[in-house]
């Protein structure tokens, strides 16, 4: 199940050196005051128009697996995107889990690999993500840590190439560091997510009812249609 996550209090004691760039979150953090105004103002900086931190922790597969998010994206996107497992389909996903290089695409470097992704870059055009740069970023609690900024462009050309080599430093720094001081408190604690106690999804309650009936993972993925790894998600 993927859930709306809030982040937690900053925790500067192990913190050696903050990036000059992280001091307006920093000050938000320690008066109180949400986030994601200065991340939406950071993303811009950089070029972006949306930013999302995505984590997923799962001891083994076959026990259950909590997905938290935090976006600057309207949470409709957050739901369908949920709903639709686009998970299965979503290229900056799917490259996380075979490189830790930080992942440039747009619709020409992505389109026609499948028609699952094909569906799913269409759709997510619609909802403000047409391009962009992801990267994974270390977690000690195991989890999978996806740092995304999007882009309503569909094209990435050789400018703004450019302008990404320049940025993406400080937008590796701020990915770590938002993890660090914002998120890992919250996730690794297993705290409530906002959203928990919403309603289940369709795909959620077709896989509760096949687990109900004892079927194992392996036969609900093949069912449904899916991977093992989204049914774990699910």
């Amino acid at each position: 199940m993927l859930h709306s996550l809030g982040p937690g209090q900053v925790m500067l004691e192990g913190a050696r050196f903050v990036p000059p760039i992280l001091s307006p979150l920093i000050t938000a953090a320690q008066r109180g005051e949400p986030l994601e105004p200065v991340v939406a103002a950071l993303t811009h900086m950089f070029g972006f128009d949306s930013f999302m931190y995505a984590t997923s922790l799962s001891p083994r597969r076959g026990q259950e697996c909590i997905s938290y998010v935090f976006t600057t994206l309207a949470r409709e996107w957050v739901v369908r995107y949920n709903e639709l497992a686009y998970i299965e389909a979503d290229p900056r996903v799917l490259y996380s889990f075979d490189s830790a290089i930080p992942f440039v695409w747009d619709q020409l470097s992505e389109r026609g690999k499948s028609a699952a992704t094909d569906a799913f870059l269409d759709d997510a055009t619609e909802h403000g993500v047409s391009s962009g740069v992801s990267f994974v970023v270390y977690s000690a609690a195991g989890g999978h840590v996806l740092i995304s900024f999007n882009s309503t462009q569909p094209r990435i050309d050789d400018m703004r190439r450019f302008e990404i080599s320049r940025n993406i430093g400080d937008m590796v720094l701020l990915g770590v560091y938002f993890h660090e001081l914002f998120m890992k408190t919250v996730v690794e604690r297993r705290l409530p997510p906002k959203s928990q106690g919403a309603p289940l999804s369709a795909q959620e309650k077709r896989c509760l009812t096949f687990a109900a009936h004892g079927y194992p993972t392996r036969r609900i993925a093949k069912e449904l249609g899916i991977s093992e790894r989204t049914v774990d998600l699910e």
